[in-house]
Formats: C-alpha cells, sequence, structure tokens
C-alpha cells in the first residue's frame, strides 16, 4: 500500500505498492470519493503517478491517459523582445511573466483544469536562464518558475519541463540558446542575415505574409545553426581547432554549460509536487554531422523554400564571397520547384569576427574542410567526406550513438541525481524521424518517448481542405495514390496512419516504454487567415478533430501546440509568423468578471473550435484500455476495456475498480447522460457536472472480463460539420461511369460475338 508522508501540505510517494482504492468495497457508490478524472495530484492518484511497462498507471494500479498542452509558445522569446531593435542587448532581456504573470495564473490554470488538458509540457529556454553570460543565473527568473509550478497541484495539474529550441538560438532564428554561446564560436551577431547564415525575419515580425511563411526551419540547414549544433555534438571531432580563451574545447565549454544550466534549473523546481519530469532539449539536430553531400540537402527530406545555399555555397557565403544561391518556391504536385537564382551577399561582409576565436576565418576553411580557389574564383571542397566520416580515423559517423545517447545519458544521471530516481525523463529524436534501432541499447531509466507529429502538407502550405497527404508515407517511398487522402474520413484515417506508425516504430526499438507525443497541433491561420474575419473556424474544427481522432484510435497521450495568453489574430504567437494557440487573451472576458468552478461557461471565452478540443476521454482505467472512439458530430463514444489476466498483471495490482472518464460540462450541460453497456456486463455509474467527471463501476471485476460502453448525451448536440468521404462525395458518379463502362463493353463483346458468329 501506498505510504503518504505530509510536509507542509504536500505528499510525497515512498513506496511504489499498489493502494486500495474505496471502490473495492462492496457498498461503494460512484462517484464518493472527492477526486475527478483529469486531477493528477497524489491526493486525487492514490500517491502520484508511476510507469509500468507502456503505461503511466496511478497509485491504485489504473491506466492513465495524459493530455493537455505546451505552456507556452511565448516562453520562447522575453518579455522586452523588440522586433524593431532585434539584435538588441542580449543581457538585458527577461522571461518574467511568460508564459504569464503570477497574478494571472488562477485563470490560466482553472482555465486548463475545466477544459480537461491538466497535462503540461512547461516550456523553458536556456537563455531565459543564463543570458547574461556563462554562469550568470537569472535567479529572479528561477525563482518565478517555482512560485509559477508551485501552483500546479492545486488545479490537478502536472508538468514536465523541457528545455526549448529551435535553429539553435533567437540570434540564429529561433530559441533556445544564449547569444554568447553564438559568440563563443567566432560569429558577428550583426552579420549573420546579411551573409546569409541565418533567416532572422521572424524575429522582426515576419513569416506571416506569402513569400515568408514558414521559412524558419530552414535555418537549420544554414551557416550559423548548423555550425552551432555541430559544435554542441561534435565539437572535439570535427573543430578541434575552436577552443575558448582558457584553452577548453568549444564542445566541452557549450555542454558544460548547458549541463550547469540544467543544475540551475532543476535546483530550482525539481523537488516540487507538480513537476513529475524533465525534458532535455526540444527537436534536437545534428547539424553537419553525418551530412552526406556538401553541393545539395535530401529535397525528400529537408526543407526546400526560398534561398536555400548547398553546404559549400554556405560557407562561401559566410568568408564574404558573393554568391549565386538557387530559389525555391511552392509548387503542386511537388511542395516546391527551384525559380530563380539571386546573388547572395554582394556587400562582402563576413559571418565571422575579426576579434573572434578564427580571427575572422571561416572555421571550416580553418579545418581544411573547403579552401577559396584563386584560379576559379570559387569555394572548392577539400574534404568532400569531412562530416560523413570521422576525420581521423576515417570511420562511418551516427550521430545518435556517437554523440547523442552518451551525452543524454550524462544529462540523465546528473538530472536524478539532483532531483529523485522517480522523476520522468522524456526524450525525442530528431523532428519527422522514427524511433532509431540503435536506442534499443541506450534506454534511460523511467524513459518517456515524446516524438512530435504534424501534418507537414498542411503546416508547409498553412492550408487545410478536403484533400490531405501523406508525407510521412511519400518520403519513405510510399505510393503516390495510397499517400492522397479525400474528405474528413480520410483526413482522419490519414492521421491516424501516421501517428500509429510513430508510436509502433517506437515499441519496435523501446520495447515497454510509454510514448506520448510532446507537440501536436495546426495552424490556426490557415486558408489566409480567412477565419478571423468571417469567425467560421471550420477548416480549424475538422483539422483538429481529425488529429485527436488519430490519438484517440492509437490510445496515444498528448500536449497541444500551445495554450498562448499573448496570441492575436494579427500576430499570432509573435514568433516567426507561427499561429497555433487556439486561445487569445484579447478575446476573452475580462478576468474581474470571471467565475472559476469547472462547469462555469466564463472560462470558454478567448477560446475556439474548443468542440474539438474539448472532448471526452478515458483518463483513469481501472484495467486494460482497448479501444476508444468519440464523435463529435453528435457527442457519442464507445469505450472498451479489460480487467487484468492473472500473470500479466496481478488482480491485487488493480486496486480499484472505478474508471474516471473525463466527459466536459460544455458537452452535458443541459443533457442527459446516457450509459449503455455494449456486453451483458453491469455498471453502476454516475455523471458528475461540476467536476466534468463520469465514475463507473462494474459488477463483475474477475480477470479477464471485458467491459464496453455505449455513452451518449440526449438531446444530441447538433452537427458543426460533414463527416464525408471519398465515397460520400463521389460514389454515386463512379458506381454510375462504372456501369456505364460496364454497359459499354458487354455491347462490344455482344457486337464482337456477333460478328465472329457471322449473323451480321
Amino acid at each position: 500500500m501506498f505510504n503518504l508522508q505530509s510536509t507542509d501540505g504536500s505528499y510525497i510517494l515512498v513506496d511504489d505498492a499498489v493502494r486500495k482504492h474505496p471502490s473495492k468495497g462492496s457498498q461503494y457508490k460512484p462517484g464518493s470519493v472527492t477526486s475527478y478524472a483529469h486531477d493528477w495530484s497524489p491526493l486525487s492518484t492514490g500517491g502520484g503517478i508511476r510507469l509500468k511497462g507502456r503505461d503511466f498507471v496511478d497509485g491504485y494500479g489504473r491506466v492513465c491517459n495524459l493530455r493537455g498542452v505546451n505552456l507556452s509558445g511565448n516562453c520562447k522569446i522575453p518579455v522586452n523582445h523588440s522586433i524593431e531593435e532585434f539584435p538588441d542587448d542580449p543581457k538585458a532581456v527577461t522571461f518574467i511573466g511568460h508564459p504569464f504573470p503570477l497574478s494571472e495564473a488562477h485563470e490560466h490554470f482553472s482555465r486548463l483544469r475545466k477544459w480537461g488538458l491538466t497535462f503540461i509540457r512547461f516550456i523553458v529556454t536556456w537563455e531565459a536562464i543564463e543570458h547574461q553570460g556563462p554562469g550568470i543565473y537569472d535567479q529572479e527568473y528561477l525563482t518565478y518558475l517555482r512560485e509559477l509550478l508551485s501552483l500546479l497541484p492545486k488545479y490537478g495539474l502536472i508538468a514536465y519541463v523541457s528545455l526549448h529550441q529551435d535553429v539553435w538560438s533567437r540570434y540564429t532564428g529561433g530559441s533556445g540558446a544564449p547569444a554568447w554561446t553564438v559568440e563563443a564560436a567566432g560569429f558577428d551577431l550583426n552579420a549573420l542575415e546579411e551573409t546569409g547564415a541565418a533567416w532572422l525575419g521572424g524575429m522582426r515580425g515576419g513569416g506571416h505574409d506569402e513569400t515568408e511563411k514558414g521559412l524558419w526551419p530552414t535555418g537549420y540547414h544554414k551557416l550559423a545553426a548548423s555550425t552551432m549544433n555541430t559544435l554542441f555534438w561534435g565539437g572535439d571531432t570535427f573543430a578541434p581547432k575552436l577552443k575558448t580563451e582558457d584553452g577548453t574545447s568549444i564542445q566541452q565549454f557549450l555542454q558544460d554549460a548547458f549541463l550547469n544550466a540544467w543544475d540551475a534549473l532543476v535546483n530550482a523546481v525539481g523537488n516540487l509536487e507538480g513537476v513529475i519530469g524533465f525534458q532535455m532539449m526540444n527537436e534536437p539536430h545534428r547539424g553537419y554531422i553525418a551530412l552526406k553531400s556538401m553541393y545539395s540537402f535530401d529535397y525528400n527530406t529537408e526543407l526546400h523554400l526560398s534561398h536555400i545555399p548547398s553546404t559549400i555555397e554556405s560557407f562561401q557565403l559566410g568568408a564574404g564571397h558573393p554568391t549565386l544561391v538557387r530559389g525555391w518556391t511552392r509548387s503542386w504536385p511537388m511542395p516546391s520547384r527551384q525559380t530563380k537564382q539571386t546573388i547572395l551577399n554582394e556587400g562582402k561582409k563576413r559571418a565571422w569576427k575579426e576579434d573572434g576565436p578564427t580571427k575572422g576565418q571561416c572555421l571550416w576553411e580553418m579545418h581544411g574542410v573547403w579552401g577559396w580557389c584563386k584560379t576559379k574564383n570559387q569555394a572548392v571542397v577539400l574534404r568532400e567526406n569531412y562530416f560523413l566520416k570521422h576525420p581521423v580515423s576515417g570511420k562511418k559517423v551516427d550521430w545518435y550513438t556517437d554523440h547523442y545517447y552518451p551525452f543524454l545519458k550524462n544529462w540523465a544521471d546528473r538530472v536524478l541525481r539532483a532531483t529523485s530516481s522517480s522523476k520522468f525523463l522524456f526524450v525525442e529524436p530528431i523532428p519527422n524521424e522514427y524511433c532509431p534501432p540503435s536506442w534499443t541499447e541506450h534506454r534511460l531509466p523511467n524513459m518517456v518517448y515524446a516524438p512530435h507529429w504534424y501534418d507537414l502538407y498542411s503546416l508547409f502550405n498553412k492550408s487545410f481542405g478536403e484533400f490531405s497527404v501523406n508525407v510521412q508515407g511519400l518520403s519513405r517511398g510510399m505510393f503516390p495514390l495510397k499517400a492522397f487522402y479525400w474528405g474528413h474520413v480520410g483526413a482522419r484515417n490519414n492521421y491516424s496512419l501516421q501517428i500509429r506508425n510513430l508510436k509502433e516504430e517506437a515499441y519496435k526499438s523501446l520495447g515497454n516504454v510509454p510514448v506520448i507525443f510532446g507537440e501536436c497541433g495546426i495552424p490556426m491561420d490557415m486558408n489566409q487567415g480567412i477565419a478571423f474575419t468571417t469567425e467560421e473556424f471550420l477548416w480549424q474544427r475538422r483539422m483538429m478533430d481529425a488529429m485527436i481522432t488519430g490519438f484517440d484510435r492509437s490510445s496515444v497521450g498528448f500536449n497541444l501546440w500551445n495554450y498562448n495568453p499573448d496570441n492575436t489574430d494579427e500576430h499570432g504567437d509573435k514568433w516567426n509568423g507561427e499561429n497555433f494557440s487556439w486561445f487569445s487573451q484579447r478575446r476573452a472576458m475580462p478576468n474581474f468578471l470571471l467565475e472559476y468552478e469547472q462547469n462555469t461557461p466564463h472560462l470558454d471565452g478567448g477560446g475556439r473550435i474548443l468542440d474539438a478540443i474539448v472532448r471526452p476521454y478515458p483518463a483513469k482505467v481501472a484495467g486494460t484500455p482497448l479501444d476508444f472512439s468519440y464523435e463529435m458530430m453528435n457527442g457519442e463514444f464507445t469505450f472498451s476495456w479489460m480487467v487484468p489476466l492473472q500473470g500479466v498483471r496481478d488482480e491485487n495490482e488493480l486496486g480499484s475498480y472505478e474508471t474516471e472518464i473525463f466527459l466536459p460540462s460544455q458537452l452535458a450541460s443541459g443533457r442527459k447522460v446516457l450509459l449503455k453497456q455494449w456486453t451483458e456486463e453491469k455498471y453502476a455509474y454516475r455523471y458528475d457536472e461540476t467536476r466534468q467527471t463520469l465514475f463507473i463501476v462494474p459488477k463483475n471485476n474477475s480477470p479477464g472480463t471485458k467491459h464496453a460502453v455505449r455513452v451518449r448525451v440526449w438531446p444530441p448536440i447538433r452537427p458543426v460539420m460533414n463527416l464525408n468521404s471519398f465515397w460520400s462525395d463521389f460514389g454515386v458518379g463512379v458506381v454510375t461511369v462504372g456501369l456505364l463502362l460496364a454497359v459499354l463493353l458487354a455491347a462490344a463483346a455482344m457486337a464482337m460475338g456477333t460478328v465472329w458468329l457471322g449473323y451480321t
């Protein structure tokens, strides 16, 4: 049984045995406990959540389905970020107040609780912690984080803290690392854009119009971000000549600083009850490591949009040489096509500082990777396989096994030593890649695999309609006609397949490790942002429903990207032209008018497409979940689960007979909740709208018993969109054409037969 010790009102788990829930008593009535389905606090979960095989389980042995949000996109940028003055003084920034001020925490945490999105991926950046310089930590910011995250249990929320990065740093076109890391490599912050080493338009408020949308990921392959990632992971291997003033290698300098910043973060929040784990780095990237060609990037796997200098062209540009670079434009049926060539860096500016560690020389020229041919007046590659094979040993390089796994283990050891062995460690691969088989031998303790998934086709075009594409399949050789889907049914099937593939590939490599999707979302400004004018968010609603249906079908949890109070219709999430937040504070009621109970509609203000997001799900299951399906067209869902067999999970390990399903008040308010069993088993149940929870206790809990229920509301909700498919839209036409062709073929066959028989 769980033994709980209380210290100043908090509870910590000191024994992982299964606790007995009151529902195991013969006189128990459903919902008699004070819990609610989406409450993950220790009091509601019998002491907390732990890992068991592929599942998250609570203290009663129930399988927990975690879903929530990324909090928040605005944490990528400082509170005082200026689009007019960027890059201004990097030391003068502050992140205190992002995601929101402490004074607003009650409103936002209450809202997330009401929406059932109580599992948080909390975003922090290295820059936020250590922007003033190496070893100088923003203690006021760390105190702010501690005060904010200490509030989580009051609202039933839990979080894991993710150190976020995109394209290395704000100063290379993304988010994450402090400016001084870029300067330590020798870069001139004020020369990166002109030399094509980074795209910084998004940091200056751009990224919204047709020519700039979706450009920021191209920064991963530009000189600055590619170099920084290469130095961080493999500087000792590929840039051994680059050292700091005290003789420290650049890799050791960057990694030590990164881990020390993690120490400061963990010391600030690691012992908080609501913080269940940590994630080392968002969307890691290999940089140049294992680069196959210096002359081009793989069109099937790398984004080609706007100016895409090859690796050697990037070297040349950064060294101050004007270079003719190919430009790419969105197209059909291929994602993009080459449409122009432009000379970049006509001002002959250098990306490297004269007073930096490379003395103004390109780092990679300094290492003999390339050189300038005065005869041809162009850059020449001298070591084509420099990043593909170890420069000294000649052994083929693998980023995961040679660089990522060793550092990940080092990080994990430090975090668990500084906190406790019970904290979860969330990890992810390079974006859009399957879990590598090599991870089998490099699993961490308390590991949770947390990949990301987006519809890359819709993300690339910022559009969504009847036609959807399985880019995941196409990039891996799928026959094109199999990768095209039509209608809402098609989108659901498309997304379900892609999500299931990522999950199943993870299980192949990792075995019994839980999987949760750390990021997923939809662009709210899709289709030229017309919905902001018409207030008709039909396509956003359809896309969100298709995506969450995919997660439901795969029985996997997720963190939606993202809940951002600073979001506006005009400027989106205020980072690189992105606009993913379905919540905007500008659209919400003033907080002095709000009521904070779970069944009040007041907190829904500011939310969009909530009927697609706030939906039922089985949160705590007394058994093994088998299948869950929700239909937002009528508000009906079906759910089946099984009491564990002896030997699979001992009967006494299941300490509760009560299953708790989150059923939102916005769906059930003013309606009756009706439950019908689909098997011969009998159930006692109760729906409590004030807790937004459907409590179900089966009469028969013998091992191996399968349970299945159908739950609907009456009167049913009105459909808000059409559940169409290829056959519903074109079936009659296809059948008609098919019959006509059959008749014509039959007539032709009869005519030929008549001629052949000589009867004409």
